[in-house]
């Protein structure tokens, strides 16, 4: 018997929210809130780009059209990351 994977890894993480102060990323059964004061890059971002959240390894988020790659930490404790992107 060979089993094989078909179809698309869901990997459990979605935006479950986008508000006027920021998003909610829930990844398995964590939920994280990002303020647009701290991640700027989805404030402006188009609702598709930011839905499209993608895990490529454990602790590590990826938004391919917005080109922006965080993990837990970084969603956790922005502070100790102050290197932040000009919002265009």
């Amino acid at each position: 018997m060979n089993s094989q994977t078909l179809g698309k890894n869901t990997s459990g993480i979605e935006v479950s929210h986008i508000s006027p102060h920021g998003i909610w990323l829930l990844a398995g059964d964590k939920e994280y809130f990002m303020p647009y004061e701290d991640f700027p890059w989805f404030k402006n971002a188009a609702i598709e780009a930011v839905l499209k959240v993608e895990k490529p390894s454990p602790g590590h988020f990826y938004w391919p059209e917005l080109d922006v790659d965080l993990t837990p930490e970084i969603i956790e404790h922005p502070e100790r990351f102050p290197l932040k992107a000009k919002n265009a």
